[in-house]
């Protein structure tokens, strides 16, 4: 049973992988050649969105836009983390986190920092935007929102595939709205959606696959697979290829009492047919029962032999020994047949006789024959240095008045005189559900001492009493154990179950670190400013880089210049750029003063009251200063104001640095006039692109 990327899936990975490419080729060299006719052709499409003169439809684009918008995402977000939380959802939640951070990865880091992309041309932009164009951080974010929720949140058939529907028309509306404001050109949709839908959809399809994590709303535990479909005829296939066995049926039984497993009942041809038990095995039952152990070692320390298995065919190899132990030793348990693989390492079948006619302890009539096979089981596991460690209602059957015992998938053989009496006392209490305390103990004491018994109540308490038996103990409103104990003849001292070693410490610590870790980072990623603050990832911006200076621009249609690096001193470099309509922060770092010695700030408009006028080297600027020195820093505050904008820049440095810093920073900052991009833009593109609207075509 391969795991499966469909067609679908191998289509929508080519697709992603042609796009990126033709993006890398075509864009990475900045706005030249094929690059101009394709932003060209999508300008065209954009502008004539955008003048479509209709009565209220702007209005009608900015809620279709505001469908991706930051805080609808966040608030998307956050109702998937939460609800997949509450339905214990982990691996998806751990496959969506990582693929978040690929996704940022992947839009911001790479892409967008390779093709360079401005926004639309000859457009007034009216909805929000932030960073590059290509891919749209919004409408990518949007779509692989859309596939997680549909992989992680609906189930597999048609109620998926009418919320495929919905996602596409939900994401073909917001980019509609998006491309009538002017925000985004009709490339930037296509390669973000590409995006937006193969990075998840893949993920999900391999590591989440719907025939291991099936997405179910019917009661049941995850631990039981749907045994139809593919799987089904694995398992048909299997059975008759491995053990000879021709199969009629294979259907889940005894589900009520199975964690661990998805037990089946398999009917075999025949005249007549007959019937065998098998538990089916997979990779997902390992996972459990490793986090299991991982879960009861952190509260209780390692109990004996409570080791986890490194492989499912480890797993399913202790069980079909184990049951040959119980043979031998003349136990009452299923006869071995085998197990039959499925898919090498991943699923396993383990073949057993089937107890046709037998039912549940907790189903059966309990007299005092049954008791004494209960209570013969245990000394005879005794006697051949076993110990069962799973005695509860479910993996006791009884048939014509005699007791089985199943499940013997965690024996262990030699084990302490701790585990041997925990035995003892979970099989009392078992056989006290369908009895009483009193009748178990006196046919006890046919094959046990005293000191036996009280051994193994001192031992049963807490962890050491099956999940099943505890519930059924509840459920009865009985404290039974407290019972037995009255019945012995001095009360037990009860033996702790609590181990400590530097192993539980070490994990202990290293859980708390994990908790933190994954903590603080969903919290980033809910509070992120990525709708004020969204990177450029350059590492220059001089007054000849084209690309970054128009898509300052058009942040601010109004302001006449935009701010570049003119020069750079010796020890300064550029952090941090980021864009978004209304404001573009630049911020340079100083090897004497820091990160962010150097923050500079386009706005629309800005407020120098209380600065001083001071001369500036430019004739088009007002400058205005104020500065503040304090016993241990220097800060400055320059305003330079001109028609239509105004560049903030704030200084910091120790007190020591100030002078050199002061010196420095104005030969740093230049300015680039927006007549002058235009021009550069009309030359690059032959006069069929023009920054700003209005301008004649």
């Amino acid at each position: 049973m391969p795991r499966h990327l469909q067609i679908s899936g191998i289509g929508w990975l080519a697709g992603a992988v042609v796009l990126i490419g033709l993006v890398i080729v075509v864009f990475a060299g900045g706005l030249h050649g094929v690059a101009v006719d394709v932003t060209v052709a999508d300008d065209a499409v954009v502008g004539w969105l955008g003048g479509l003169n209709l009565p209220g439809l702007v209005a009608v684009m900015q809620v279709l836009a505001m469908l991706s918008s930051w805080w609808v995402l966040k608030a998307v977000s956050v109702a998937l983390l939460l609800a997949l939380l509450a339905l214990r959802r982990f691996r998806h939640l751990i496959v969506y986190a990582i693929f978040s951070g690929l996704l940022s990865l992947l839009t911001t880091d790479v892409l967008g920092a390779i093709a360079q992309r401005p926004r639309p041309f000859g457009v007034p932009i009216r909805t929000s935007w932030g960073g590059w164009a290509l891919p749209p951080l919004e409408l990518t974010t949007l779509a692989f929102l859309m596939v997680v929720v549909l992989y992680t949140l609906v189930p597999e058939g048609r109620w998926r595939n009418v919320g495929k529907f919905a996602a596409t028309g939900l994401v073909a509306l917001a980019a509609l709205g998006r491309m009538a404001l002017g925000a985004d050109a009709p490339t930037d949709v296509l390669v973000g959606v590409a995006i937006g839908v193969t990075l998840p959809l893949l993920a999900f399809r391999w590591f989440t696959p719907s025939s291991v994590f099936p997405i179910s709303y019917r009661r049941g535990r995850a631990a039981h697979l749907d045994v139809g479909g593919a799987r089904g005829l694995a398992i048909r296939q299997g059975l008759q290829d491995q053990l000879g066995l021709v199969v009629e049926e294979v259907k889940p039984f005894g589900l009520a009492g199975s964690g661990g497993s998805t037990p089946l009942r398999v009917t075999v041809k025949g005249d007549p047919p007959t019937y065998l038990f098998a538990k089916l095995y997979a990779r997902g039952h390992l996972r459990a029962d490793r986090w299991y152990k991982l879960g009861r070692e952190l509260l209780y320390g390692r109990l004996e032999d409570e080791k986890p298995f490194n492989t499912v065919r480890r797993l399913v190899q202790q069980e079909d020994y184990a049951l040959s132990l119980m043979q031998r030793a003349g136990l009452p348990s299923p006869t071995p047949y085998g197990f039959v693989e499925l898919t090498p390492d991943r699923e396993y079948l383990l073949v057993t006789e089937f107890f046709d006619g037998a039912a549940e302890l907790g189903d059966a009539e309990v007299d005092d024959q049954v008791i004494d096979d209960g209570l013969s089981i245990i000394r005879k596991l005794w006697e051949a240095g076993l110990a069962h460690r799973d005695v509860k209602p479910a993996n006791l059957l009884v048939r014509d008045g005699r007791m089985l015992l199943i499940d013997v998938a965690f024996v262990e053989a030699r084990p302490s005189p701790w585990r041997q009496a925990v035995d003892l006392a979970n099989m009392m209490l078992c056989l006290a559900l369908r009895s009483s305390p009193e009748q178990v103990y006196q046919r006890a004491l046919r094959q046990f001492s005293v000191e036996e018994v009280t051994e193994g109540f001192a031992a049963a308490r807490g962890l050491a009493l099956p999940s099943q038996l505890r519930r059924m103990l509840r459920d009865q409103g009985r404290d039974l154990h407290a019972e037995f104990v009255r019945l012995l003849p001095s009360p037990p001292q009860p033996i702790p179950i609590q181990r400590w070693s530097f192993r539980r410490v070490g994990l202990m610590a290293a859980t708390l670190a994990l908790v933190a870790v994954v903590g603080l980072a969903l919290a980033g990623s809910l509070i992120d400013d990525v709708a004020t603050k969204t990177p450029l990832q350059i590492d220059g911006l001089g007054c000849t880089d084209l690309e970054p200076l128009w898509l300052q621009a058009q942040a601010i249609p109004s302001a006449s210049l935009v701010p570049c690096v003119r020069s750079l001193p010796t020890g300064w470099t550029v952090g941090d750029v980021f864009v978004n309509n209304g404001q573009s922060v630049i911020s340079m770092d100083s090897d004497r003063s820091g990160p962010g010695a150097m923050v500079v700030r386009l706005t629309a408009a800005c407020d120098p009251a209380g600065a001083t006028p001071i001369t500036s080297d430019h004739r088009d600027v007002r400058r205005y200063q104020m500065s503040e020195t304090r016993p241990a820093t220097f800060s400055s505050t320059r305003f330079d104001v001109f028609p239509g904008g105004c560049v903030t820049t704030q200084l910091s440095a120790p007190a020591a640095r100030a002078g050199a810093i002061a010196t420095e920073a104005p030969q740093i900052l230049g300015f680039t006039s927006r007549q002058t991009l235009q021009h550069e833009l009309e030359r690059r593109s032959g006069g069929r692109l023009h920054l700003d609207p209005g301008a004649t075509r």
